[in-house]
């Protein structure tokens, strides 16, 4: 195909959409379809894969190669479809439950690995297919069917696994700004290596306005601050707030009061190789911090499957065994002559006779 110029009707599947209507799903695949069609890839090249749970029916709902996979084995599939064929974008969709429970390991090492694919995290902070129980996410105290008392546990934090992981993408987003969707996907598709979004999901059945803290109308200027390379780390509604660095810390301050100025406003570096202050600002919360969205982190290093393509063509230029024969006649090998007579002489592979 020549046409490169897809709508985002060109990804939108022929079956009917099944979530629960206001689902927070159904806007962050307007924002994924968006952001595909405008890449410049052939359609022909996409592959979404996804686990289970109710964001893991995304596959069917794009018209894009997919599949749809098992409980938490999402990015594992994922990770062989991108090195038996390199040349896909490969797309792995996939819940909190989904990829910090049952799929934990997998999740934590492919980030490890820096397998160029791109992983969406669905936040939601409960478990919706399986009808309300509390997940990894979810805030200690939480009440649901698995936790009727309330949830003894602390939640993980997505940026701190990636982080942990060393991960070289991590950004954050919501799922109703589709515009700030689409800035952070097309960011996503073009990193090299691992890319995590995390998606602050609504479920509108189980765990509904879990975000709203942080998205309300009413005060989410002073609640969010949307992160821009090269930029001063402002927000609310005038950018009149910002982050600064007090003590070794950060600190949120008003530009003009206690002598505070532009000057002093922190400078987002996504690019900065050493984790520290990216760690600090996705660790940022209510009510001392705003929530921290945009590209947090997106630093170059070495992919997995590059590195194993290369890897691969160094050994066949350099290696001595090229085939089976070549396998079974190296090393200690002994050739056997003679009838059965007793008079048989052994040989190895060089031909010297063996006493």
């Amino acid at each position: 195909m020549t046409d490169l110029s897809y709508t985002i009707k060109d990804f939108k599947s022929e079956n009917e959409v099944r979530w629960c209507p206001g689902c927070g799903d159904y806007a962050i695949m307007n924002a994924i379809q968006r952001t595909m069609s405008g890449l410049g890839i052939s359609k022909e090249k996409f592959a979404v894969i996804s686990g289970i749970g109710c964001s893991s029916r995304f596959p069917y709902y794009m018209s894009t190669f997919g599949f749809h996979t098992i409980h938490g084995r999402a990015a594992a599939i994922a990770s062989g479809v991108k090195i038996a064929n390199p040349d896909l974008s490969v797309w792995v969709i996939t819940g909190d439950g989904d990829a910090m429970a049952i799929g934990g390991n997998h999740f934590i090492h492919t980030i490890r690995r820096n397998i160029d694919m791109n992983i969406i995290l669905f936040n939601n902070r409960v478990y919706g297919l399986t009808k309300g129980q509390y997940s990894p996410t979810s805030d200690r105290g939480f009440k649901s069917k698995t936790s009727p008392y309330g949830t003894i546990e602390d939640p993980f934090v997505p940026g701190q696994l990636v982080i942990g992981a060393r991960g070289t993408f991590f950004a954050r987003s919501i799922d109703s700004n589709i515009k700030l969707g689409e800035a952070v996907y097309k960011a996503a598709a073009k990193h090299k290596g691992t890319s995590v979004v995390e998606v602050l999901q609504n479920c509108v059945i189980y765990n509904s306005g879990v975000h709203n803290a942080i998205t309300n109308p009413e005060f989410r200027a002073d609640r969010q601050l949307v992160l821009e390379h090269g930029k001063p780390m402002l927000f609310g509604a005038e950018n009149e707030k910002g982050i600064i660095m007090e003590k070794g810390r950060l600190k949120v301050a008003t530009i003009g009061e206690n002598g505070v100025t532009m000057e002093d406003i922190l400078i987002h570096d996504a690019y900065e190789a050493d984790p520290t202050l990216h760690m600090a600002i996705i660790n940022m919360a209510l009510p001392d911090f705003p929530v921290a969205f945009g590209v947090i982190r997106n630093v170059a290093s070495p992919v997995y499957n590059e590195e194993m393509d290369k890897q691969i063509r160094l050994v066949k230029q350099t290696r001595k065994i090229n085939c089976a024969d070549d396998l079974l006649s190296s090393g200690n090998t002994w050739e056997v002559t003679g009838r059965g007579n007793g008079k048989g002489k052994l040989k190895d592979c060089r031909g010297k006779k063996l006493e």
